[in-house]
C-alpha cells in the first residue's frame, strides 16, 4: 500500500510519469522504498533544499502507522 501511495504522489509531481518506479525492499532496520524517476525529474522529486523529498518522507511515515519506512531517491 505504501509503495502504491508513493508512486501515485510522485507521478503527479514529475513530467515523465511513465518512468516512475518504486522498488520496495525489507531490511532489519525497516522497509526501504526507492524512488526511480527520469533523470530530468530528479530535481523535482528532491525539491529546493530537499523540501519535496522531506515532505514525501513525512507523508509515508504517517501512512506507515508506526512501522519504520525509509524513502530514498535513487541515483540512476
Amino acid at each position: 500500500m505504501l509503495a502504491a501511495a508513493l508512486e501515485h504522489i510522485v507521478k503527479g509531481i514529475v513530467d515523465h510519469p511513465d518512468d516512475v518506479r518504486i522498488v520496495s525492499s525489507a531490511s532489519p532496520r525497516g522497509d526501504l522504498l526507492e524512488v526511480h524517476v527520469h533523470p530530468d525529474d530528479r530535481g523535482r522529486v528532491i525539491g529546493r533544499g530537499g523540501r519535496t523529498a522531506k515532505a514525501l518522507r513525512t507523508l509515508i511515515s504517517a501512512l506507515a502507522d508506526g512501522r519504520r519506512v525509509r524513502v530514498d531517491v535513487a541515483d540512476d
